[in-house]
């Protein structure tokens, strides 16, 4: 059967040594070249966070993708052909989900392992989660993902069609697997809301604090802003989903106490079972009362994934929350953006104007700060710091703080 994990175990996961890989992405009638490249330069970074260096890409115009095989036949033999010259292609990874069927055509036709973006991620997430609580999480969505695969997954069972007194058997099988699957889900899903419930207890015993969590695009230096904030050592790394489980740290700035949480960073194409999984982590988010959107402003494709971040916060319905705009990594987008002649002034000019057209265009105030080189965090701390005295004079509006 194919796209097995061994879950919860140390090394989990479907890399354990450099392995090469293809890519391939397919341009449908809702989408330009321009946006697969760059999905595809997406999926090369997953592919690497995994541990996969990615030797070619493909991609294929299609008005739809093909039932069997994903992309057309001529296509199919072009990376076929290219496979059988690079021997050491271990695996195809596609940029779309894809159904169990194709899966196993397409290991059949190409002789290597075939990845869908979906089961790259969760490969991911397999082998960041830590604590008991990640490791259910990702255990659930991966049961979840296989479940509508397994016939598909299961092409032994093509060998004994119209043999005699085999179809029962290979009928009975199938479904005691879907059976164990399923019970495997049941289980997986009591075991986290017993999970939810300790942590619901824990987060009643923090209700009189303002909450603020950081929400954002994957790899955009939500723990690099976190331990600079709090000034405590959360794992951050130039890696998508460096951070699964969330963390959260009481911090007092003049006296004044809060909780600050960090989250799993939001990506495109989030396996839908997935946020599904995550639901008690991103209770924290859901929970909060201020949020802080971290943006990798030097990001060509910022303003995407500002949208994309929206999208999961509205299908969370937390969109309409107090929220402060910060764009990180002022100082990489300097140096993509500005050349030797532009002095001091002009840069100033350039970004407050910068600063004006994002705060109209999303309709929230916002910072430019570098995490990396510290720069402006003392002007993000003012800001957060008004915004929770705020939410403190709303909350207490009878009690007298002097802050």
């Amino acid at each position: 059967m194919g796209n097995e994990w061994n879950l919860g175990q140390k090394d989990s996961g479907l890399v354990r040594e450099t392995e090469y890989a293809i890519l391939i992405g397919l341009v449908t009638k809702n989408e330009t070249e321009e946006q697969i490249v760059e999905y595809l330069d997406e999926l090369e970074f997953l592919a690497l966070t995994a541990g996969a260096k990615t030797l070619k890409r493909f991609i294929q115009k299609l008005p739809h993708p093909d039932s069997k095989t994903f992309i057309g036949s001529g296509k199919l033999d072009e990376v076929a052909e290219y496979i059988e010259e690079k021997e050491e292609i271990s695996m195809v990874i596609f940029d779309d989900d894809l159904s169990g069927k194709q899966v196993s055509i397409l290991e059949e036709r190409l002789k290597v392992k075939i990845i869908d973006r979906s089961s790259l991620i969760l490969d991911i997430f397999a082998s960041r989660a830590q604590t008991a609580q990640a490791k259910t999480q990702v255990e659930l969505a991966q049961m979840q993902y296989l479940l509508p695969r397994l016939r598909g997954l299961w092409t032994h069972l093509e060998r004994q069609r119209g043999g005699i007194g085999m179809r029962g058997p290979g009928e009975k099988e199938i479904e005691t697997d879907r059976r164990i699957v399923r019970d495997k889900i049941s289980l997986l899903k009591k075991k986290l809301e017993k999970i939810d419930q300790q942590n619901m207890t824990r987060r009643k015993h923090r209700n009189e604090l303002i909450r603020v969590a950081l929400v954002g695009y994957t790899n955009v230096g939500k723990s690099t802003l976190m331990n600079l904030l709090t000034k405590s050592d959360v794992f951050a790394e130039n890696k998508l989903f460096a951070t699964l489980d969330t963390t959260v740290r009481k911090v007092a700035w003049e006296g004044m106490p809060f909780l600050l949480s960090d989250t799993v960073g939001f990506i495109r194409k989030l396996p839908h079972h997935l946020i599904e999984s995550f639901k008690s982590t991103l209770d924290e988010v859901r929970e909060s009362d201020i949020l802080l959107h971290v943006v990798d402003i030097a990001h060509p494709s910022h303003e995407e994934h500002i949208r994309t971040v929206n999208q999961t916060l509205k299908d969370m319905e937390v969109l309409d929350k107090k929220t402060l705009m910060v764009f990180n990594k002022i100082d990489l987008y300097r140096e993509k953006n500005y050349d030797d002649l532009v002095d001091e002034e002009a840069k100033r000019e350039i970004e407050e104007g910068l600063q004006g057209s994002l705060s109209f265009q999303f309709g929230h105030d916002n910072v430019l700060v570098s995490a990396l080189s510290k720069e402006n965090i003392d002007v993000l701390r003012d800001k957060m710091t008004e915004l929770i005295k705020e939410e403190y004079k709303i909350r207490y509006p009878y009690q007298v703080k002097q802050w």
